[in-house]
């Protein structure tokens, strides 16, 4: 009678690591096909206002290049971009745009689901706004491997200032002199970063509720968010492991750059993105000598969303967020 033997620790070992491989692979599937589902639903939210339009443009080279001798390996990246363009539009006119970078450590640009950015869009096109949001390195929705091209407060940064140009070169509707930047959590530290590196680009900025200490976050973080900075493919290593690194992309670490005109708003019930990082970068920016404006909300209902959903405090600060933008931007039909 033959016996069978139980797997060995090293066999029990390899099958899990492939169940996790094959779990890691569906779950980018899925990301894909939700991804394909909320493209449609835009079409539904803003399409009866919008022209939407959806490009392939290029960034920066990845920073991780696993065979940096193979060919092709120092290509710059492709990655996606959404537009949207008021329908009703004059040709011959110019107008203002908004480059609106979503939010979220691995996310997209959604419609309906996680951080919707859908009354954002309407609202800004109503205003007559042209808007680019661009689908930077490390967005879900687009493979694994894209996926894996990640680099927080890095390169991706760039890619939001590449779309801001791409659109600026090729939509004859846009008036470069009137450009802003928005963004919430992970999309405000775009913002930031972006006024900071490149401020002749933008002529005003808001930033709600920012990622703005990397070094903080990975202190009040679990060991779980932490992994996604300190994976091979992205930074590699802790910030105690290298806290300088972390420093340099965090816009609190940046704040004696700031020359745009900007906005920031931040709640105290926030469940994401602690009060203290926000604090420490309005302290950063006074400290610096600079001239911003901001508020800071009392446990408004919502925490992170406070002010993306449909409650009474939500309209009356993004109707701020319109009136701040509307005195750089003279967008044709401002909600003021």
């Amino acid at each position: 009678m033959s016996v069978t033997l139980p797997p060995s620790l090293t066999e029990l070992k390899d099958q899990i690591e492939e169940l996790k491989k094959g779990h890691e692979s569906m779950r980018h599937l899925f990301d894909m096909l939700l991804k394909e589902v909320d493209d449609v639903l835009w079409y539904n939210r803003v399409g009866d206002i919008a022209e939407i339009g959806k490009y392939r443009l290029t960034g920066p080279p990845s920073h991780y290049i696993p065979n940096p001798t193979a060919q092709g390996a120092s290509n710059s990246i492709i990655f996606h971009t959404y537009t949207f363009t008021p329908k009703n539009v004059h040709k011959a006119e110019k107008y203002p745009l908004i480059v609106l970078p979503h939010l979220g450590i691995h996310s997209n640009f959604n419609c309906n689901y996680q951080f919707p950015m859908g009354n954002i869009v309407r609202e800004l096109i109503q205003q007559g706004y042209l808007i680019v949001a661009p689908e930077y390195r490390g967005s879900t929705g687009y493979s694994q491997r894209f996926y894996e091209l990640i680099d927080y407060g890095g390169l991706e940064v760039e890619d939001t200032y590449a779309a801001r140009n791409w659109m600026a070169e090729n939509c004859s509707l846009v008036d470069t002199d009137r450009i802003g930047i928005m963004g919430w959590s992970h999309g405000g530290l775009h913002t930031l970063m972006n006024i900071f590196h490149h401020p002749e680009a933008y002529k005003v900025a808001y930033a709600g509720v920012p990622v703005a200490d990397l070094i903080a976050r990975m202190g009040y973080k679990n060991q779980q968010y932490r992994d996604l900075y300190e994976a091979d493919y992205h930074i590699g290593k802790s910030a105690y492991e290298n806290v300088n690194e972390y420093r340099r992309r965090s816009p609190v670490w940046n704040a004696e750059k700031l020359q745009t005109p900007l906005l920031i708003h931040t709640n105290t019930a926030d469940e994401d993105v602690n009060v203290i990082e926000v604090e420490h970068l309005i302290k950063s920016l006074k400290a610096a000598g600079k001239d911003f404006e901001f508020r800071i909300y009392e446990n408004a209902p919502g925490g992170h969303s406070f002010n993306q959903i449909d409650t009474k405090v939500a309209s009356e600060s993004r109707r701020d967020i319109y009136k701040f933008l509307a005195k750089y931007l003279n967008p044709p039909n401002p909600l003021v």
